[in-house]
């Protein structure tokens, strides 16, 4: 039995020094095997030349796939087809294909030549072929720009007509909308691997200002919890990060016994929450 799909989610830094911990971060985390990274992009393309820069050298350092963010805001054919025969010449064949958010003051007539990411998985394709191993998000909880769940899933399953390869979800800690999107999927013979998205959870603070603006639920007896131990001692969060990490490997263990073909974790770029829920998890 083939062990299940396990990759990691970076974001470019903006520092010489940030960098080169990124650099070791990623050597580091090959003790896991994983079968790619991933690097964002930046709100309206702020990191677009790090991003490229990032994915190149990651890629390698460790030897692995990595796959480059690619956003609709702001974008152009014209630039779409330039960046992706950059990383085409660069011998990288891994795409995320996003609508992305648009930043603070956009209007949505503002976004581009690309409404949605279904239209830049058809120029993509049209342009490479079959060339790039192209991944999607998926919303279980749905995305909270969407008019309502049947739209929204509607708009992920047009992405999968398009020729999206496989799908990496937002994170959520509920799993029973995970496996609601999975009987979903399956409903409408959507048969890409639909790789659920882990979120390490260290901060509250940070996790709820995050969930907020995905519209990713943390369970109320979750948040309660969070909230008294951030109370308890500001200063030492140790006891929120192992009760954060003991949630994590719960719900990864929950995906992987019910058929999650695997995890992709959004690493913040921090080492120690990753690898205890790898280690909870694989080891």
């Amino acid at each position: 039995m083939n062990r299940p799909h396990l990759s990691f989610e970076f974001f470019p830094t903006r520092t010489p020094e940030g960098f080169e911990k990124l650099k070791t971060l990623s050597q580091d985390l090959l003790i896991f095997n994983p079968d790619c990274f991933t690097v964002t992009f930046g709100a309206g393309g702020s990191t677009r030349e790090k991003t490229f820069e990032t994915v190149r050298t990651i890629q390698d350092l460790t030897h692995k796939p990595t796959a480059a963010h690619l956003s609709c805001i702001d974008s152009t054919k014209k630039n779409i087809l330039e960046l992706c025969t950059q990383y085409k010449n660069s011998g990288i064949n891994h795409l995320v294909c996003l609508r992305g958010d648009i930043p603070s003051g956009m209007g949505a007539h503002e976004i581009g030549e690309f409404k949605h990411a279904s239209d830049l998985i058809k120029f993509i394709r049209e342009s490479f072929g079959a060339y790039f191993n192209i991944a999607v998000a998926a919303y279980p909880e749905y995305h909270p720009q969407s008019s309502s769940p049947e739209q929204d899933f509607l708009n992920f399953k047009f992405k999968v007509e398009q020729g999206a390869d496989l799908a990496y979800t937002q994170y959520f800690y509920n799993p029973d909308s995970y496996f609601y999107f999975l009987d979903q999927c399956q409903k409408n013979n959507i048969s890409i691997p639909i790789i659920p998205g882990i979120m390490p959870i260290t901060n509250f603070s940070q996790i709820s200002r995050f969930s907020e603006a995905c519209g990713a639920e943390i369970p109320k007896w979750i948040k309660k919890r969070l909230e008294k131990l951030a109370e308890k001692d500001p200063e030492n969060l140790e006891e929120l990060k192992k009760f954060g990490l003991e949630i994590l490997i719960k719900l990864c263990e929950n995906l992987l016994r019910n058929g999650a073909p695997g995890l992709h974790i959004y690493t913040m770029n921090q080492y120690a929450a990753t690898a205890g829920i790898v280690k909870g998890c694989f080891i």
